[in-house]
């Protein structure tokens, strides 16, 4: 079974953070604990902090991970705008190209064409098909878009 790239990722961040909580850290806090009075000192406070900060992230990097794990890739359709899927668009009014790949809120980057499935394009374009037509309802206004191609998450794995 494929492993999404994304679960790869994660999984490389949840090291880092774990050497920093496990190993890293605690010799920060003996470190800044040696200097003695705990209540104005300042680094002692400042790793504590990080120490906080990182157990939140390790929490939340496992739970994105074992969610991102159950996703069954069988389900998703292999013909249809789905999770992953690449699509390329053509404006109907100016004729211009958009691509857009549909991912997870970890990988959202607008500026390269990687927008959230649950983002309003995301989610007009989801089920829908080449040659299919979408109006999507942007804040500036409705786009209406031809769907010329489609690279779907199983065409991805497979290459």
């Amino acid at each position: 079974m494929h492993k999404l790239p994304i679960i790869k990722q994660l999984e490389e961040e949840l090291k880092k953070v774990e050497r920093e909580l496990r190993i890293e850290l605690p010799k920060e806090i003996r470190k800044a604990a040696a200097h003695g009075d705990l209540r104005e000192n300042a680094e002692y406070h400042a790793a504590k902090e990080r120490q906080t900060f990182l157990q939140a992230r390790f929490a939340h990097l496992h739970t994105r991970i074992n969610a991102l794990s159950s996703i069954n890739l069988n389900t998703l359709p292999k013909d249809k705008i789905a999770f992953g899927s690449k699509v390329f668009l053509e404006d109907l009014n100016t004729g211009g190209e958009v691509i857009y790949e549909l991912v997870t809120p970890e990988d959202v980057d607008p500026k390269n064409g990687k927008i959230s499935i649950a983002s309003p394009i995301g989610n007009a374009l989801l089920n829908k098909e080449v040659g299919d037509e979408v109006i999507i309802q942007l804040p500036t206004g409705k786009k209406e878009y031809s769907i010329n191609k489609l690279i779907t998450l199983h065409d991805m794995l497979k290459a």
